[in-house]
């Protein structure tokens, strides 16, 4: 006799189409106690639920307010607006040859784009985020132009496209794949564009007067073929398996291999954790599916054996 928490399944039977019978009914309580498991993951989720906006600040100096953040950071900081729609047509920009385009320049190539708000003269964080956006894009098969479009936008109205031109052609020459310069932008704005995408993507900066820089926060946007903010990647290092989750993720699946596909189903994105992780009742899922087919082609085999005999 084994106990299930309440439920007794004998196992003493007297023919082996009993015993697979027995283990059928084993794994339906086990698939019920997962459904179980998924009603606590939603439980604890409700009660440890992240707030509603990220603010990731940028470490200057100045006058700490009373929770020990510059009073000023405040509009520095990044507000997530998931699902929210972008005006892609609506604001324009020149791209690194002085061409007018806008953000429908390049969505409208059916693929998904990631958004870098940086500026190209900044002494130190934008290097950083580009920086260890390339050591990413190095670790991956993917590349832009390929599966996705990359599009950074300078936060300063008064760089220009000549200016642009000389980062994108840097950072080409540090990622090294050949053939990428389609699929990688550098675009400039005057100030209504850059202010009005920033809004719209939650993105938070201003000009410091007195170190005469930008201070702004540090993340790659990613946004859907159809305009809408799909993921934030916060930091300055990624992870490649993140970047190729949100990538599946943004472009629904349309990009990527049958495995890419399989790996979204069993990894969740964690605010929390601002990274991709598993999803213990999706894996319970496909582990229960898994067992079930072995128990019926199980139970198949028993009773082809016994129409033999």
């Amino acid at each position: 006799m084994i106990r299930v928490n309440r439920f007794r399944i004998p196992m003493r039977v007297s023919s082996a189409s009993h015993r697979a019978v027995a283990a059928l009914c084993l794994g339906v309580v086990f698939a019920s106690m997962g459904g179980g498991a998924r009603a606590d993951e939603e439980s604890a989720k409700s009660v440890a639920a992240p707030p509603s906006s990220s603010v990731l600040e940028p470490q200057v100096q100045g006058a700490q307010a009373a929770n020990g953040v510059p009073s000023n950071l405040q509009s520095a900081g990044i507000t997530e607006k998931l699902g929210a729609s972008l005006s892609a047509s609506k604001w324009r920009f020149k791209d690194e040859d002085g061409k007018d385009v806008s953000l429908s320049t390049y969505l409208g190539r059916g693929k998904p784009v990631v958004i870098a708000m940086v500026y190209y003269e900044c002494p130190n964080l934008c290097n950083f985020l580009l920086n260890g956006f390339v050591r990413t894009l190095k670790q991956m098969d993917w590349a832009p132009g390929n599966q996705f479009e990359v599009v950074a936008v300078s936060i300063n109205p008064r760089e220009t496209p000549e200016l642009a031109k000389k980062k994108k052609a840097s950072y080409l020459e540090s990622y090294g794949k050949p053939g990428s310069s389609d699929g990688w932008h550098f675009l400039t704005g005057d100030e209504n564009s850059i202010n009005s995408l920033a809004f719209e993507l939650g993105f938070g900066y201003y000009f410091d007067e007195k170190e005469k820089q930008y201070a702004h926060s540090a993340a790659l946007f990613v946004v859907t073929p159809d305009a809408k903010l799909s993921r934030i990647l916060y930091g300055i290092e990624f992870k490649p398996r993140d970047l190729r989750l949100a990538l599946v993720e943004a472009a629904s699946g349309k990009i990527g291999t049958v495995v890419d596909r399989f790996l979204l189903f069993c990894y969740r994105y964690d605010p929390s954790t601002r990274s991709y992780s598993v999803y213990l009742f999706n894996v319970m899922r496909v582990a229960g599916l898994i067992t079930a087919v072995a128990l019926f082609g199980s139970l198949a085999l028993v009773w082809l054996r016994q129409r033999k005999v």
